[in-house]
């Protein structure tokens, strides 16, 4: 959990999600959500913490790990990921 605590702190990074499988508690998820596709996630993995994750989770992995990018579709605002207080969502 520390590089996910330290991720979310990083300039770019909207969300930084850990999710465990309920079905195979060995099995997880990282949600990654930056405000830009390229700066920001590049910049990440330039970091200690990520690079000290990497290194100790190596060895864990079952499979290798598998990176897919995803399109926002909701929430569509202005503001990008920031909740406009008492507007609706479009």
């Amino acid at each position: 959990m520390k590089n996910a605590r330290n991720s979310s702190q990083e300039p770019g990074v909207v969300r930084f999600d850990v999710l465990q499988d309920q079905a195979d508690p060995n099995a997880f998820v990282l949600v990654e959500v930056y405000t830009d596709a390229d700066t920001a996630p590049a910049a990440h993995k330039e970091t200690a913490h990520y690079k000290e994750w990497r290194d100790t989770v190596a060895d864990m992995m079952a499979e290798p790990r598998v990176a897919r990018k995803f399109d926002n579709l909701f929430p569509v605002t202005p503001e990008g990921w920031a909740y406009p207080e008492g507007k609706a969502l479009e």
